[in-house]
């Protein structure tokens, strides 16, 4: 459970949104996004967005998501990872788990 203190399992827990552009869109990026996010137990959602960047919000401890935006910026072998944006958001309002939403 989540204390007031933003701090569960002894990790700090962090939000934030990517917003992904290069070749992200039908190049497997949403799976390769959803796996990582579920090895590190994160929360939140991936989904592709009308201009043909993705859009990923991912909330869970800070240190697993340092990992995962490592993992972001790489991107499958299949596709091209030019920028990702990074916004910090409010911890407390992602799904309880992670999802591919359609977009």
């Amino acid at each position: 459970m989540l204390g007031g203190d933003g701090i569960h399992g002894g990790g700090v827990i962090v939000a934030r949104r990517f917003v992904v552009s290069g070749r992200v869109q039908g190049v497997g990026y949403r799976f390769h996004a959803r796996d990582a996010a579920a090895r590190e137990g994160l929360r939140g959602f991936v989904r592709n967005l009308a201009d043909g960047r993705v859009e990923v919000e991912a909330e869970g401890d800070a240190e697993a998501m340092e990992r995962f935006e490592r993992t972001l910026r790489q991107g499958p072998p299949t596709g091209r990872v030019d920028t990702v944006e990074v916004t910090e958001t409010t911890p407390g309002a992602a799904a309880p788990v992670f999802r591919i939403e359609l977009g």
